[in-house]
């Protein structure tokens, strides 16, 4: 299993991948201006009487805006950037004069056009404990803020973050916490325009629980839900913070692997593994489930995820067929299956 793009059980993961893994599932990285997001820069901008406002969402190398007043500027880099600072910690970063502190007097933001001279920013932070941004605003001229200002800024910074929350609600599947289908089939789009455009690797897998009827009609459903979302968290903890799974219906989920060709048979074939070795309990009764797999990678011709989703739901269909608790491969060129268990 070495080099698979999953994590290990019980190995340490990065805090900023994990940072990123949350500002990802909000989906709203190099999406349009919102009227709902504009509100708040704008009463930012007012509250603090200043000429420029901005939601600020911090990516791996770069901030981009997902409101701005004051400036037409739509993202930069994340090195020379003021919240990169402000994610770093949770309390509000306040610089009365950027020409005084040391570790923004160089920046270009401050030698050069928008000159900034004073900020402040509130960290935006999931109700799971991510500062995914900030919302920020920048003067032209060094200044003082008051307290009551900053508690307005954090409370405009709190309606940020539920405006996004109520975005996810739109696009999570509520009881096992994977992705909707139809954000999915969304996400996945883009995944498969990018293999297209740059010639990258893309690998998908689906998964079906086994006698999934079964374990509702001998446990109830409440138990049903319980191996669902159970199945979902574990399957979510092994995989890569880019990876995307969704919930396709019913039992049966969808996992797409950027960057990730044929290895993403090996993928299903570890995520089977630990599946059937899962120790389940449901007031206090044993539950063991097995998991059959579909697994495929993107070829050129397919001119959409529902292209994957197809070659990998044969090839699910034929392990179920040969026996269940089973890995079946799609080849991308051929439509060919080869069983890996």
């Amino acid at each position: 299993m070495t080099g698979l793009p999953m994590a290990e059980a019980g190995a340490c993961v990065d805090p900023e991948d994990l940072r990123l893994r949350a500002l990802y599932r909000y989906d709203v990285l190099d999406t349009a201006p919102e009227e709902s997001f504009d509100r708040i820069t704008r009463l930012a901008k007012l509250a603090l009487q200043a000429p420029m406002a901005m939601v600020s969402l911090v990516d791996r190398d770069r901030q981009w805006f997902k409101s701005r007043q004051g400036t037409e500027t739509v993202e930069t880099p994340r090195n020379i950037s003021f919240c990169t600072h402000t994610i770093r910690k949770d309390d509000p970063l306040i610089v009365p004069n950027a020409l005084e502190d040391p570790r923004f007097r160089d920046s270009p933001l401050v030698t050069g056009a928008p000159f900034v001279r004073a900020y402040v920013g509130v960290p935006l932070r999931t109700p799971d404990g991510h500062n995914v941004g900030a919302l920020c605003v920048n003067d032209t001229r060094p200044r003082e803020v008051t307290s009551e200002q900053v508690r307005v800024l954090q409370d405009l910074g709190r309606l940020v973050i539920d405006e996004l929350e109520l975005r996810l609600l739109a696009s999570v599947d509520t009881l096992t916490g994977a992705m909707t289908r139809r954000a999915f089939m969304r996400e996945g789009a883009r995944e498969v325009e990018r293999a297209k455009r740059y010639a990258r690797q893309l690998g998908f897998i689906i998964l079906d629980i086994d006698h999934f009827k079964c374990i509702n009609d001998t446990f109830g459903h409440p138990a049903g839900d319980h191996v669902l979302s159970q199945v979902s968290a574990h399957c979510q903890s092994k995989i890569r913070a880019g990876d995307l799974m969704a919930r396709l219906g019913g039992e049966e989920f969808g996992v797409l692997l950027p960057e990730t060709g044929i290895a993403s048979r090996e993928v299903a074939e570890a995520l089977r593994q630990q599946i059937a070795s899962l120790e389940l309990s449901h007031d206090g009764r044993s539950i063991r489930v097995s998991a059959s797999f579909g697994a495929t990678a993107f070829c050129i011709g397919d001119e959409g995820v529902e292209d994957l989703i197809s070659r990998a739901d044969r090839a699910l269909y034929r392990a179920k067929s040969s026996g269940r608790n089973r890995v079946e491969w799609a080849s991308a060129e051929t439509g060919a299956s080869n069983q890996a268990s």
